[in-house]
């Protein structure tokens, strides 16, 4: 469902300081068991073992490689040790019911805070997360 918004909104959108341009310019490795046929330029669909792939991918892309909003993904990615940073923006919002972003897992993984920073008037924060030091 990310791919599909973000395609339905980027390839159109312009601005002055260019990260439309980027964003539609970048390569995007798009994790789906449902999708076929990706329209967005520089996408690359990545289907069967996610790990494999992401671990393949980790070795062969210079520079970061991001996940956007699939709690899914993420959570599996933690599982098999391949997420080197978690860049959380924390909301000051109370839901009292949802989704828990790392819900049951079957062994812990701890993080280190590396940052925190706020963003906006709003209380609105960015946790930076590295992997803990033993």
């Amino acid at each position: 469902m990310t791919y599909e918004g973000f395609a339905a909104a980027w390839p159109e959108r312009t601005d002055d300081v260019g990260f439309a341009d980027k964003m539609n310019a970048m390569p995007k490795y798009v994790v789906s068991s449902t999708l076929h046929d990706l329209s967005w330029e520089n996408s690359t669909l990545i289907g069967g073992d996610v790990a494999e792939e992401a671990a393949r991918l980790k070795e062969q892309v210079a520079g970061d490689i991001l996940v956007h909003g699939s709690a899914t993904l993420v959570r599996a990615l933690v599982a098999d040790d391949l997420v080197d940073e978690l860049r959380l923006m924390v909301f000051p919002t109370v839901l009292g019911a949802g989704k828990r972003l790392f819900g049951d897992t079957s062994s812990a993984k701890a993080f280190q805070l590396v940052e925190s920073r706020p963003v906006g008037g709003d209380g609105v924060v960015i946790l930076r997360y590295g992997p803990a030091k033993s």
